[in-house]
């Protein structure tokens, strides 16, 4: 008997219908002599849904109250399919983050998981029960709910298998596996039978939606190994797991792209110690992620920062730095560029193939298309182009190391 756990997003269960499929397919897991813990998001549309009504009263939601209201999604979901696999003899629970032992730290609305007791899931296991468990939450030490931003079902997932010691962890999605690139963008993108912790970290962490990067993160810590399937076919999906020699061979593994991004570029800081230290400090205190880093002298001896961050996040940005420009004395000014967006081509093979950014330049170069800021890693090359390019950009380089075919 095997502990598979499996996660089904917000595609997956979004009608009555698809949560009746959803629970058929449970029930031949089990069939097959299997345990089965089922993480679950909410129905597809559902946390947009709460958040606009959350909106509608003038003034932004406190964090706290906004948790309260968005893991409701996942306890509908979770309740349904418990329900809907009750109906057809096969005997199941529901459990809410807090139930399953999940205690979290950090800030509402993007908490991070602290530990999980499972206690509570293995003795319902134990009685024989297949159990629905809700992502994307877990409980304060305050004993407050905690949600854990964006793609946080995944990470739930990946953190219960870790902590059931399951035999399996399957991310079942509405695409059936990880890709070179984009398909809707790049057509002939191939689907990629095994990738390994940090190509998926890289390519998650720039614009790939298939993975959460924390979730691939918190994998890799605990050596679960996962596979990102469909959840409308049984066809096999791409592994995700440690790095093995053979994976070197393949310089490139995939293209992914990250749209909406903005460029932040503070001009005339003195060159002295810790101007660095101020200006990223007070942006991290702000809880605003940054991307690209790029740090230059100019030639009348001041210093030259850019960045690059979610466009969600410019405005922000700029009211978190505006009384820092005081301190940074009469010469800094702050210029900023939205409308661009990042290219990232990434394979662990990078570390003994040379010419990847020849390459991947090349074929820009000839796609006509600028590039602006760069930024390497020791197996990613990123650059950032106007985003009206992104796609062209894609393609050419995807063609460029013939992506579409099958290494040797």
């Amino acid at each position: 008997m095997a502990l598979i756990v499996q996660k089904f997003g917000g595609t997956s269960v979004g009608t009555t219908d698809r949560i009746r499929n959803v629970a058929e397919r449970i029930k031949r897991v089990r069939d097959d002599g299997n345990q089965v813990v089922a993480v679950v998001s909410a129905m597809a549309g559902t946390t947009d849904r709460l958040i606009a009504m959350a909106n509608e009263f003038g003034a932004p939601p406190p964090d706290r109250e906004l948790d309260v209201l968005l893991a409701t999604g996942e306890q509908q979901s979770i309740a349904l399919l418990a329900m809907a696999l009750n109906a057809i003899g096969v005997p199941a629970a529901s459990v809410t983050g807090r139930q399953a032992g999940i205690r979290t730290t950090g800030s509402h609305t993007r908490g991070r998981i602290l530990d999980i007791d499972p206690a509570h899931m293995r003795a319902m296991l134990g009685a024989g029960r297949s159990l629905v468990v809700a992502g994307f939450q877990g409980v304060a030490p305050d004993g407050v709910i905690h949600t854990l931003g964006r793609g946080g079902s995944d990470l739930t997932a990946i953190a219960v298998a870790a902590a059931l010691k399951a035999d399996v962890c399957q991310i079942l999605t509405d695409v059936d596996g990880v890709y070179s690139c984009d398909p809707r963008v790049v057509p002939n993108a191939r689907k990629l039978p095994e990738i390994c912790y940090d190509e998926m970290l890289e390519m998650a962490s720039s614009g790939s939606k298939v993975m959460q990067s924390r979730s691939v993160e918190f994998a890799k810590k605990y050596g679960v190994v996962f596979e990102v399937r469909s959840s409308l076919n049984d066809n096999p999906g791409t592994i995700v797991l440690e790095e093995h020699p053979t994976m070197e061979n393949v310089v490139i593994r995939g293209v992914s792209i990250e749209r909406s991004q903005a460029r932040v570029t503070i001009t005339g800081i003195p060159d002295e110690p810790g101007m660095s230290g101020l200006i990223l400090g007070t942006l991290a205190a702000a809880e605003i992620n940054l991307d690209m880093i790029v740090s230059n002298i100019a030639h009348d001896g001041q210093a030259r920062h850019s960045f690059t961050m979610h466009s969600n996040d410019l405005g922000r940005a700029q009211a978190a730095l505006k009384p820092v420009l005081a301190e940074l004395g009469e010469d800094a000014r702050v210029e900023t560029e939205a409308g661009i967006a990042k290219l990232s081509a990434v394979g662990i093979g990078m570390r003994t193939h040379s010419g990847v950014a020849a390459t991947m330049f090349k074929a820009l170069g000839e796609a006509g298309i600028n590039i602006g800021m760069i930024s390497t890693s020791e197996i990613k090359i990123a650059v950032t182009v106007d985003e009206t390019r992104i796609e062209d950009a894609a393609r050419a380089v995807h063609n460029a190391f013939k992506l579409d075919q099958l290494p040797n």
